[in-house]
């Protein structure tokens, strides 16, 4: 079970360093390597994830403002995303606070806040 986290965490990271290195080559807004938003393409409407990949272009080159412009959630997001990353990995050593990090309220207002969002950037 212990190899297959190791190997799991590994493989993650490899994956997630890959992705870095080609976000920080490329630029989303000039190459056509990276998909675009269906949802946009087809409402002219914005998704809650718009701009998620120029912002995180924008990250890696320690360009803050820029990626705040592109996608103010993904930015304000990333810490909240990491802690559930990390409670996720250690969530043997402390299942009360995993238990009330996964819970139905925490799960309603994180979906409360991207569909406020969602409409907000499209007013």
């Amino acid at each position: 079970m212990l190899i297959n986290k190791k190997i799991t965490f590994i493989v993650i990271a490899v994956a997630l360093a890959i992705m870095a290195v080609v976000y920080f080559v490329f630029d989303p807004t000039t190459t056509r390597l990276f998909p675009k938003c269906a949802f946009y393409a087809l409402t002219g409407f914005k998704c809650p994830g718009c701009g998620s990949q120029r912002a995180i272009h924008a990250l890696l080159h320690a360009d803050v403002l820029a990626a705040i412009r592109y996608n103010a959630l993904l930015v304000f997001s990333l810490p909240f995303i990491a802690l559930l990353l990390t409670n996720r990995y250690w969530r043997g050593h402390f299942p009360r606070f995993y238990s009330r990090l996964n819970s139905t309220i925490v799960t309603v207002i994180a979906a409360i806040i991207v569909i406020l969002w969602w409409i907000l950037r499209n007013l």
